[in-house]
């Protein structure tokens, strides 16, 4: 587990919730919702943080969150043990999940991959823990294609890098490279902030 990345996020878990759960979760909660109306099965859910993504769930999943931080996983549980239906978390880096092969019909992510340090890793180990034609289904803040702003994060990327999260990355080409099939890309917020639903291939 890379105690580097774990150490940012157990910082940041302080003050995750302030910065975090009112403005940004306020504009994309209805968006976020409508993506995740549509699980069902056995789910994993990435990067689970203070859990504020669990009031966009619907009702009655089974769900299995993780989070590489223990002190972000500690201000979830009050989350997790309110929600109406069956969901665990567990401390676990996504680079190096010990779940068995074709374990999940769905995973989830919301704003994750900004964050986790080998993408392509991460992404190919999803797809290791997905069922044959299981789906993924993402909500996420990339790079851009559109100038200015293309510009603009590439430039402020570094010192966003430092902080947490980077905002140029191409995940919809990550995906397409970690072997998923893409069935929808949805631009949320002009390219920026996107929806992505994928599936695993059967072979």
């Amino acid at each position: 587990m890379s105690s580097e990345n774990q150490q940012k996020w157990d910082s940041a878990a302080g003050l995750y919730d302030l910065t975090g759960g009112f403005g940004p979760e306020k504009r994309w909660k209805g968006h976020k919702t409508k993506l995740f109306s549509s699980m069902k099965g056995n789910i994993l859910f990435m990067a689970v943080g203070t859990g504020l993504d669990i009031a966009c769930f619907p009702q009655g999943q089974q769900i299995t969150g993780i989070d590489i931080s223990p002190k972000m996983l500690e201000r979830a549980r009050p989350r997790v043990a309110s929600y109406s239906g069956q969901m665990t978390v567990r401390q676990m880096d996504i680079h190096k999940m010990d779940f068995e092969d074709a374990t999940f019909d769905q995973v989830y992510t919301s704003c994750t991959f900004c964050s986790v340090p080998d993408p392509l890793k991460g992404l190919t180990g999803i797809r290791r823990v997905l069922k044959p034609g299981g789906t993924l289904h993402m909500f996420e803040h990339t790079g851009s294609r559109i100038f200015p702003f293309s510009a603009m994060l590439n430039f402020m990327n570094p010192l966003c890098r430092s902080l947490g999260p980077e905002i140029n990355r191409d995940t919809v080409a990550n995906v397409r490279e970690a072997g998923f099939l893409v069935n929808r890309v949805t631009n949320v917020y002009l390219d920026v902030v996107k929806t992505i639903e994928a599936t695993a291939p059967a072979s």
